[in-house]
Protein backbone atom coordinates (compact mmCIF):
# COMPACT_ATOMS: atom_id res chain seq x y z
CA UNK A 1 0.00 0.00 0.00
CA UNK A 2 1.44 3.48 -1.01
CA UNK A 3 0.48 5.68 1.81
CA UNK A 4 1.48 8.76 0.29
CA UNK A 5 -1.21 8.09 -2.61
CA UNK A 6 -3.65 7.35 -0.55
CA UNK A 7 -3.16 10.63 1.34
CA UNK A 8 -2.87 12.48 -1.98
CA UNK A 9 -6.35 11.16 -2.34
CA UNK A 10 -7.87 11.96 0.31
CA UNK A 11 -6.45 15.49 -0.25
CA UNK A 12 -8.29 15.25 -3.11
CA UNK A 13 -11.28 14.55 -1.82
CA UNK A 14 -10.88 16.83 1.18
CA UNK A 15 -10.51 19.95 -1.89
CA UNK A 16 -14.26 19.34 -2.16
CA UNK A 17 -15.02 20.81 0.93
CA UNK A 18 -13.17 24.42 -0.45
CA UNK A 19 -15.15 23.59 -4.31
CA UNK A 20 -17.91 26.12 -4.41
CA UNK A 21 -21.30 25.06 -6.19
CA UNK A 22 -21.18 27.48 -8.93
CA UNK A 23 -24.61 27.56 -10.02
CA UNK A 24 -25.70 28.95 -6.76
CA UNK A 25 -22.75 31.56 -6.58
CA UNK A 26 -24.01 32.63 -10.29
CA UNK A 27 -27.62 32.97 -9.02
CA UNK A 28 -26.50 34.96 -6.08
CA UNK A 29 -26.96 32.55 -3.09
CA UNK A 30 -25.57 33.96 -0.42
CA UNK A 31 -22.93 31.27 1.57
CA UNK A 32 -23.51 28.50 -0.51
CA UNK A 33 -22.82 24.95 -0.56
CA UNK A 34 -19.87 23.78 -1.13
CA UNK A 35 -19.51 20.29 -3.48
CA UNK A 36 -18.34 18.24 -0.40
CA UNK A 37 -22.24 19.44 1.40
CA UNK A 38 -23.93 18.43 -1.83
CA UNK A 39 -21.96 15.48 -2.08
CA UNK A 40 -23.49 14.43 1.07
CA UNK A 41 -26.68 15.33 0.70
CA UNK A 42 -26.89 13.00 -2.96
CA UNK A 43 -25.46 10.30 -0.57
CA UNK A 44 -28.32 10.76 1.72
CA UNK A 45 -30.87 11.15 -0.84
CA UNK A 46 -29.65 7.90 -2.66
CA UNK A 47 -29.83 6.21 0.95
CA UNK A 48 -33.22 7.14 0.87
CA UNK A 49 -34.28 6.09 -2.34
CA UNK A 50 -32.85 2.92 -2.46
CA UNK A 51 -35.27 1.89 0.37
CA UNK A 52 -38.60 3.00 -2.07
CA UNK A 53 -37.46 1.83 -5.17
CA UNK A 54 -39.04 -1.44 -6.21
CA UNK A 55 -35.77 -2.43 -8.45
CA UNK A 56 -33.18 -4.15 -6.05
CA UNK A 57 -30.39 -2.52 -5.77
CA UNK A 58 -26.80 -3.04 -4.37
CA UNK A 59 -27.26 0.17 -0.94
CA UNK A 60 -23.20 -0.22 -0.42
CA UNK A 61 -22.76 0.23 -4.67
CA UNK A 62 -25.53 2.98 -4.88
CA UNK A 63 -23.36 4.87 -1.91
CA UNK A 64 -19.86 4.56 -3.32
CA UNK A 65 -20.97 6.02 -6.26
CA UNK A 66 -22.91 8.58 -5.08
CA UNK A 67 -19.81 9.58 -2.54
CA UNK A 68 -17.40 9.16 -5.80
CA UNK A 69 -19.86 11.27 -8.30
CA UNK A 70 -19.09 14.58 -7.96
CA UNK A 71 -14.66 13.94 -7.09
CA UNK A 72 -12.90 15.26 -10.10
CA UNK A 73 -14.41 18.66 -9.57
CA UNK A 74 -11.73 19.29 -6.52
CA UNK A 75 -9.91 19.66 -9.77
CA UNK A 76 -12.20 20.70 -12.75
CA UNK A 77 -14.21 22.63 -10.32
CA UNK A 78 -18.37 22.86 -10.68
CA UNK A 79 -19.40 23.66 -14.53
CA UNK A 80 -22.68 24.43 -14.07
CA UNK A 81 -25.60 23.49 -16.14
CA UNK A 82 -26.12 26.63 -18.43
CA UNK A 83 -22.08 26.46 -19.08
CA UNK A 84 -22.58 23.16 -20.74
CA UNK A 85 -24.53 24.31 -23.75
CA UNK A 86 -21.16 26.20 -24.96
CA UNK A 87 -19.12 22.69 -24.34
CA UNK A 88 -18.84 20.73 -27.28
CA UNK A 89 -20.72 17.45 -26.91
CA UNK A 90 -19.92 15.00 -23.55
CA UNK A 91 -16.55 17.18 -23.19
CA UNK A 92 -17.95 17.81 -19.71
CA UNK A 93 -17.57 13.46 -19.11
CA UNK A 94 -13.99 13.53 -20.98
CA UNK A 95 -12.47 16.25 -19.04
CA UNK A 96 -13.92 14.73 -15.40
CA UNK A 97 -12.39 11.41 -16.63
CA UNK A 98 -9.10 12.73 -16.74
CA UNK A 99 -9.58 14.44 -13.80
CA UNK A 100 -10.81 11.45 -12.21
CA UNK A 101 -7.87 8.97 -13.34
CA UNK A 102 -5.08 12.06 -12.26
CA UNK A 103 -6.80 11.72 -8.62
CA UNK A 104 -6.55 7.99 -8.36
CA UNK A 105 -3.33 7.49 -10.74
CA UNK A 106 -1.33 5.98 -7.55
CA UNK A 107 -3.69 4.12 -5.87
CA UNK A 108 -4.21 0.41 -6.12
CA UNK A 109 -8.09 0.41 -5.81
CA UNK A 110 -8.02 2.75 -8.83
CA UNK A 111 -9.83 0.67 -11.27
CA UNK A 112 -12.34 -0.20 -8.89
CA UNK A 113 -13.52 3.54 -8.13
CA UNK A 114 -13.07 4.65 -11.90
CA UNK A 115 -15.12 1.32 -12.76
CA UNK A 116 -18.19 3.28 -10.19
CA UNK A 117 -17.80 6.48 -11.48
CA UNK A 118 -17.68 5.38 -15.32
CA UNK A 119 -21.25 3.27 -14.20
CA UNK A 120 -22.65 6.35 -13.35
CA UNK A 121 -21.71 7.89 -16.28
CA UNK A 122 -23.20 5.43 -18.68
CA UNK A 123 -26.56 5.62 -16.64
CA UNK A 124 -27.25 2.05 -17.89
CA UNK A 125 -27.56 0.18 -14.49
CA UNK A 126 -30.57 0.48 -11.80
CA UNK A 127 -27.81 1.47 -9.05
CA UNK A 128 -26.42 4.40 -11.54
CA UNK A 129 -29.94 6.20 -12.45
CA UNK A 130 -30.92 6.16 -8.70
CA UNK A 131 -27.87 8.46 -8.24
CA UNK A 132 -28.70 10.50 -11.25
CA UNK A 133 -31.94 11.03 -9.24
CA UNK A 134 -30.54 11.98 -6.28
CA UNK A 135 -28.15 13.93 -7.50
CA UNK A 136 -30.81 15.79 -9.25
CA UNK A 137 -33.32 15.44 -6.03
CA UNK A 138 -30.91 16.98 -4.07
CA UNK A 139 -30.05 20.00 -6.06
CA UNK A 140 -34.03 20.72 -6.32
CA UNK A 141 -34.29 20.42 -2.56
CA UNK A 142 -31.46 22.99 -2.33
CA UNK A 143 -33.17 25.38 -4.80
CA UNK A 144 -36.45 25.52 -2.80
CA UNK A 145 -34.15 25.74 0.36
CA UNK A 146 -32.55 28.67 -0.59
CA UNK A 147 -36.07 29.85 -2.26
CA UNK A 148 -37.28 30.09 1.00
CA UNK A 149 -34.36 31.04 3.13
CA UNK A 150 -33.19 34.42 1.43
CA UNK A 151 -36.14 34.96 -1.37
CA UNK A 152 -33.39 34.74 -4.11
CA UNK A 153 -35.92 35.07 -7.52
CA UNK A 154 -33.19 34.00 -9.49
CA UNK A 155 -33.76 30.24 -8.87
CA UNK A 156 -37.48 30.27 -10.66
CA UNK A 157 -35.38 28.94 -13.82
CA UNK A 158 -35.36 25.59 -12.23
CA UNK A 159 -38.55 25.51 -12.28
CA UNK A 160 -39.30 26.72 -15.68
CA UNK A 161 -40.04 23.20 -17.00
CA UNK A 162 -40.60 19.85 -15.15
CA UNK A 163 -37.79 17.54 -14.64
CA UNK A 164 -38.45 13.71 -15.47
CA UNK A 165 -36.71 11.03 -13.32
CA UNK A 166 -35.97 7.38 -14.22
CA UNK A 167 -37.91 6.28 -11.07
CA UNK A 168 -41.63 6.89 -10.11
CA UNK A 169 -40.81 7.26 -6.31
CA UNK A 170 -37.79 10.15 -7.09
CA UNK A 171 -40.39 11.85 -9.55
CA UNK A 172 -43.12 11.74 -6.33
CA UNK A 173 -40.78 13.21 -4.10
CA UNK A 174 -39.99 16.35 -7.27
CA UNK A 175 -43.51 16.43 -7.63
CA UNK A 176 -44.34 16.84 -3.89
CA UNK A 177 -41.26 18.95 -3.74
CA UNK A 178 -42.73 21.63 -6.42
CA UNK A 179 -46.11 21.17 -5.26
CA UNK A 180 -44.42 22.42 -1.84
CA UNK A 181 -42.62 25.55 -3.67
CA UNK A 182 -45.61 26.81 -4.91
CA UNK A 183 -47.78 27.12 -1.71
Amino acid sequence: MDITAVLDLLIHGNQLKRTARTGWVQRGVPNPEDVAAHSYGVVFTAMVLAQLVDEPVDLGRVLAIAALHDLPEGLTTDIPTPAWRYLPDDIKTQVERGAMSEILADVSFAPDFMALWEELHAAETAVSRLVHDADKLDMFLQAVIYEEQTGNRHLAEFWQRPYRFYFPQAQAIYDQLRLRREK
